[in-house]
């Protein structure tokens, strides 16, 4: 097997899409490569059969795989040895966990079992996601990262800005997709009568500016969010955080801190991260 050879196969790479996930790929892509791995992205709608005969003997980190043919999993599956760096939830028609009672789906609601069941591990982002992982799928494969990956400049950029003087209202990240809940989220604030601001940019750096001018944050989303990067940056920024239980980086033993500590915990997970997926590998 080539050890040094990683397949990185994802639906998009940060160049597409600036998500959390495709952030925190986009991290451990940089910082693998500066170890020693060799490293060749794909996407996942251009993975055939062929592809993956020609690198049956190197390491696979599966990220998001919606786009990734079934006969490409199945093989995948079968014949190599694979990481699932998961972000949601892929092993749910509904990818929504919240629709259930308890998080617990119907069987037959559960998809790709087999495809987790037989990876060499399924990466996972807090306690909370890896509880709802394990409820619905009854597999021990499973490693709590606890956490996420940002690059030593996004951290030092929270360094500077959890010491900037803040205004005493609320941050709302202002976002389009529903079950981040902004317009109910708007109607509470206003209902209470606290001050907030509409938080939103596609530079990510002016989005942490913004986030950043208020001294409390609000987040109540629908879902159960992973890990949620952006409440995390808050209180790495020193920000107060009001958030309902779907925020998996609360359930964290990290998560009352606030500031540089917490800073300095996640520059850690730069080292802690990428050392995990090596061993499993290697293992």
């Amino acid at each position: 097997m080539n050890k040094n050879k990683i397949i990185y196969i994802s639906d998009f790479f940060v160049n597409e899409v600036l998500g959390g996930g495709e952030l925190n790929d986009f991290e451990l892509l940089k910082i693998l490569d500066s170890q020693g791995s060799n490293i060749e992205k794909i996407k996942s709608n251009h993975v055939t059969l062929h592809i993956l005969k020609e690198n049956k003997d190197s390491n696979f980190i599966i990220s998001n795989f919606i786009n990734l043919k079934k006969e490409c999993k199945d093989y995948i599956t079968r014949s190599c040895k694979y990481i699932i760096y998961e972000h949601d939830h892929k092993y749910l028609l509904s990818r929504n966990p919240a629709i259930y009672k308890d998080y617990k789906a119907p069987n037959d609601q559960l998809i790709n079992v087999e495809f987790y069941k037989n990876a060499a591990a399924v990466l996972c982002q807090s306690s909370f996601h890896k509880n709802i992982i394990q409820k619905n799928l009854n597999i021990e494969n499973i490693i709590n990262l606890s956490g996420n990956l940002w690059s030593i400049e996004s951290l030092q950029i929270m360094r500077v800005l959890n010491n900037r003087e803040k205004k005493d209202a609320f941050s709302i990240m202002n976002s389009n997709i529903p079950h981040k809940n902004t317009r109910e989220t708007v109607f509470y604030c206003e209902q209470k009568g606290f001050e907030y601001l509409l938080i939103s940019s596609q530079n990510y750096q002016e989005f942490l500016s913004l986030l950043s001018t208020n001294n409390k944050f609000i987040f109540l989303p629908k879902t159960p969010e992973t890990l949620s990067r952006v409440v995390v940056e808050a209180r790495m920024m020193g920000m107060k955080t009001f958030t309902n239980k779907n925020i998996g980086a609360s359930y964290e033993p990290w998560y009352k801190m606030k500031g540089e500590e917490l800073i300095d915990i996640m520059k850690e997970k730069r080292i802690i991260i990428p050392q995990t997926i090596l061993e499993v590998f290697n293992g």
